[in-house]
């Protein structure tokens, strides 16, 4: 039976999110939650865990199997709280909590992965443009803090709109927290022994290592050749071709479904948009908001900046 370790010192609500959701949760020994900063490789990681619980690469529902519990305009907390009840294999589930919002039980596993603010910025603009009219209408009705009218249009400038994102970091401003303060809740907490920092960087350059070490923290025995064809089955483009059969809800909100949601799967397409200023704004946040292993961590990932629990910050 899971134990409390560290109940949440945050109460966080936002337009999509309310942390209350999670106060009657009952953890089972061995859920594993994938927790992230959005569009960091959230829907990547639950297939990656989805393949590695299943050991088979038979696309399954990620949204109906692993649901994300903070979100206010999916599903009611009770169906998805009966979802979880009525599993009877391992559950994951997903959050965009910062961790300090999260209630921490000891033999549940927390996945988190992080990317370059700039990347998931970047990928955030493609996401805000895809989403159907009626589904800000349902977030607007179903939002758990006070709207004043609609949000802004985005624009479909992409450095327009990284101009928008890098001033509300800058200033602390918006309902939700900033990527590098929002990134410091993990890295605190990184030395918890069922906390895993996984990173976007790394999964691109070492797709089945990263996914051996996910299935290691997850006390998980993958048989080298199983490994194989699960880490294949993960690779973007696969993804992408069975994303009606991993991801046939997303038809509801966005234009073009899981197409138009699982876009590119790369990393730096602001560096042909962005100009040196704009980058320096961002770097020179970095180094502000950041402690050195952190900015290290953020920027390129463990294959290059080590091992966050070796860090010395």
């Amino acid at each position: 039976m899971p134990v409390l370790q560290r109940a949440p010192s945050r109460e966080y609500l936002t337009p999509v999110m309310d942390s209350r959701r999670w106060a009657n949760f009952a953890p089972r020994d061995g859920d594993v939650v994938v927790a992230t900063f959005p569009k960091c490789g959230t829907t990547w990681t639950q297939r990656i865990v989805d393949l590695l619980i299943h050991q088979n690469t038979a696309p399954r529902q990620i949204m109906e199997r692993a649901p994300w519990v903070d979100a206010t305009f999916f599903n009611t907390i009770e169906d998805d709280l009966a979802n979880l009840e009525s599993q009877t294999e391992r559950r994951a589930m997903k959050s965009h909590l910062p961790f300090d919002a999260l209630p921490i039980y000891d033999t549940v596993k927390y996945v988190h992965v992080v990317r370059d603010g700039r990347d998931a910025c970047f990928s955030w603009h493609n996401h805000m443009l895809g989403t159907k009219p009626e589904a800000g209408m349902k977030i607007a009705m179903n939002s758990p803090i006070p709207l004043n009218g609609p949000p802004p249009a985005t624009p479909e400038d992409p450095r327009e709109h990284y101009l928008g994102w890098i001033a509300r970091a800058e200033a602390g401003t918006g309902p939700e927290m900033p990527f590098f303060e929002y990134e410091m809740t993990y890295w605190r907490e990184r030395h918890r022994p069922n906390l895993l920092l996984v990173h976007y960087n790394d999964l691109k350059a070492d797709l089945p290592g990263e996914m051996a070490r996910i299935s290691e923290f997850l006390e998980i025995d993958t048989p080298p050749a199983t490994l194989a064809e699960l880490a294949k089955a993960a690779e973007f483009a696969n993804m992408k071709a069975q994303g009606k059969e991993l991801l046939s809800k997303l038809d509801e909100h966005f234009d073009k479904g899981a197409e138009r949601f699982l876009n590119k799967g790369t990393n730096g397409r602001w560096k042909d948009v962005l100009s040196a200023d704009d980058v320096g704004r961002y770097d020179r946040l970095a180094e502000q908001r950041l402690p050195p292993g952190a900015h290290a961590w953020i920027g390129s990932g463990r294959l290059a900046a080590g091992d966050p629990r070796a860090s010395g910050d």
